[in-house]
C-alpha cells in the first residue's frame, strides 16, 4: 500500500517592495484668488510690454538696420548688422563722450550720495524746525527738470549771472561758465549735483530710521564718540540702502539729458557732450538723422545700466547667503 505525501498549501508572501501606483490626479482648475492675481498681474505685463519691452525691441531693431527718414517711415531698412556699432566706435566724438559720461557719472553720484547722507545724518538728530527744513531741501527735486536746468543757466550766464556777480563782489575774474571748454562740463555737474540731493537725502534719512537707537546709547555708554558710532554703526548698517540708491541714481545719472542740453547743448566744442546728449545729436539734432548710429549709443547706455544692475543682485545674493 502506498503512501503519497501531500505537500502543504503555502500562501503567498507579500510583495512589500512594490510601488503602489497612485491613482491618476484630476487637473485643478484655477481658483478665485488664481484668477484675482491673473487680473491684478495682467495690467502690469501689458504696461511693461508696450511701454518698456517694445521700445527696446524697437531701439535694438534700429541699430542693426540703416534707417534713413523714408525707410523709416515705409519700414523697409536693410539689415547691417553691427556697423551702426563700428560707426559709433570709429567716431572722433566717441572717446571724449564715453570719457564725459564717466567723469559726470562718477562726479555726481559721490557729491549727491556724500551731500545727501551728511544732511541725512544732519537732520536726523530730530531738531526743531527739521521737518521743515527738509520739506525745503525736497524743492529742487519737485521743479520741473527744464525749470531747473533755465534757473541755473540764468545762475551761470557770463554776463548777468549771480554767480560771476558774487565772484565779482570778493575780487575774483567773471568765469565763463556755459561758454568755455574747460567750465562747461563743470557746469553742468553742479546743476545735477543740486537736483540729485533730495533724493539721496529721502532715502537715506528713511533708512537711519530703521536703525535701532539703543546701538548708539550703548556705544555712547562705551566711550565711542559721534564719529566713532557714524563708522561703527550708521555706514554698515545704512549699506544695503546705500547700494539700492547709489544704483538708481547711476541709472538716472546715465540718461541725464535735460539739464546738460538746456545749459549747453554739449558744447561748446562737445566739451559737455555725453552719451545721451550724443544719441539725441545723432538721431534728431541733424537734417539727414543719423538713427542707426544714434539707437546704437542709446543701446550703449542700457548695457551699462544692464551690467551695473547685474552687478548689483549679484552681490546682493552673496550677502543673503552670507
Amino acid at each position: 500500500m502506498s503512501h503519497t505525501t501531500q505537500v502543504p498549501h503555502r500562501r503567498p508572501v507579500p510583495d512589500h517592495t512594490a510601488v503602489p501606483t497612485a491613482p491618476p490626479r484630476e487637473r485643478r482648475r484655477p481658483s478665485s484668488q488664481q484668477w484675482a492675481a491673473w487680473a491684478f498681474l495682467t495690467p502690469v505685463t501689458l504696461y511693461l510690454a508696450l511701454f518698456y519691452a517694445y521700445p527696446l525691441y524697437r531701439n535694438l531693431d534700429l541699430s542693426l538696420r540703416n534707417y534713413t527718414v523714408r525707410s523709416f517711415v515705409q519700414g523697409d531698412a536693410p539689415f547691417t548688422g553691427l556697423a551702426n556699432y563700428r560707426t559709433v566706435f570709429d567716431d572722433p566724438t566717441f572717446a571724449p563722450a564715453l570719457f564725459h559720461t564717466v567723469v559726470f557719472t562718477a562726479v555726481c553720484l559721490f557729491f549727491q550720495y556724500a551731500i545727501g547722507l551728511a544732511l541725512a545724518v544732519f537732520f536726523n538728530q530730530h531738531f526743531r524746525l527739521s521737518a521743515t527744513l527738509r520739506a525745503l531741501f525736497l524743492v529742487p527735486w519737485l521743479l520741473p527738470l527744464i525749470v531747473s536746468a533755465s534757473t541755473w543757466s540764468w545762475m551761470l550766464n557770463s554776463d548777468s549771472g549771480v554767480v560771476n556777480a558774487a565772484l565779482h563782489a570778493v575780487g575774483i575774474d567773471p568765469v565763463n561758465w556755459l561758454t568755455s571748454p574747460s567750465w562747461s562740463l563743470t557746469s553742468v555737474i553742479i546743476a545735477n549735483i543740486w537736483i540729485g540731493v533730495p533724493f539721496n537725502l529721502v532715502v537715506l534719512y528713511s533708512g537711519l530710521q530703521s536703525i535701532p537707537a539703543g546701538l548708539y546709547e550703548a556705544a555712547a555708554l562705551d566711550g565711542a564718540g559721534a564719529w566713532r558710532r557714524f563708522w561703527s554703526i550708521t555706514f554698515p548698517l545704512l549699506r544695503p540702502v546705500s547700494a539700492i540708491t547709489l544704483l538708481l541714481g547711476l541709472v538716472y545719472t546715465l540718461k541725464v539729458f535735460d539739464i546738460i542740453w538746456i545749459m549747453t547743448k554739449g558744447g561748446p566744442a562737445d566739451s559737455s557732450t555725453t552719451f545721451a546728449t550724443w544719441s539725441y545729436q545723432l538721431g534728431f539734432g541733424n537734417l539727414l538723422p543719423a538713427f542707426g548710429p544714434g539707437a546704437a549709443v542709446g543701446n550703449l547706455l542700457v548695457i551699462a545700466a544692464l551690467a551695473f544692475g547685474l552687478v548689483y543682485v549679484r552681490v546682493q545674493r552673496k550677502q543673503a547667503l552670507a
